[in-house]
């Protein structure tokens, strides 16, 4: 392009562009983006997201931001527990999982992150009858709830578990959205 021509072309492109048609997409063009204040966030599918991204503080401030915006349900307590549980502050995501459990006793979800609490803890009692109520509740269907439970059964059976010298290693693993499962190091 020689430079005399290209003062024309870029007055030709911005003509183009302030026009109805030029540049600008419509509201139903697939491609367009649409307003970004129109866009209801899901702070939930956020949260689970970056969960699984292991970012685990963000991840809490998106719950609390569903929460904010849902209040205090199942889902949001259940989300809020699981997040403090990956940071390691296991009172608090217990005491968020029991509020769960009492909002919604028909949720194997948050049955089975209490259980997984309960286990990170040393209550393996309490956590095989929290695995027990888990599996019920999900009419047994779920493979990793029962594996949860098999788990806390065989460290509650097992003296060698509760003694604590025992170096055997127990990983969270989290499957789906919400589901946590226990493995231990062979």
């Amino acid at each position: 392009m020689t430079p005399t021509r290209a003062p024309y072309i870029l007055a030709l492109m911005l003509t183009a562009a302030c026009t109805s048609g030029g540049f600008e997409r419509s509201e139903t063009d697939v491609f367009a983006p649409g307003v970004a204040g129109d866009i209801e966030e899901d702070n939930l599918l956020i949260g689970h997201r970056l969960m699984a991204a292991g970012e685990y503080e963000l991840a809490l401030r998106a719950y609390s931001r569903a929460a904010t915006r849902q209040g205090l349900n199942a889902d949001t307590l259940s989300a809020i527990g699981s997040a403090n549980l990956r940071l390691g502050r296991l009172n608090q995501a217990e005491r968020w999982l029991r509020q769960a459990t009492e909002e919604a006793p028909d949720s194997a979800v948050a049955w089975n992150n209490l259980g997984v609490i309960l286990m990170e803890q040393g209550k393996f009692a309490e956590a095989s009858e929290v695995f027990r109520r888990a599996f019920a509740t999900d009419s047994g269907k779920s493979d990793q709830i029962r594996d949860n439970l098999r788990v806390a059964l065989a460290k509650l059976n097992d003296a060698t578990y509760a003694d604590p010298n025992n170096n055997d290693q127990v990983q969270l693993v989290r499957r789906g959205t919400g589901d946590f499962v226990l493995l231990t190091a062979p």
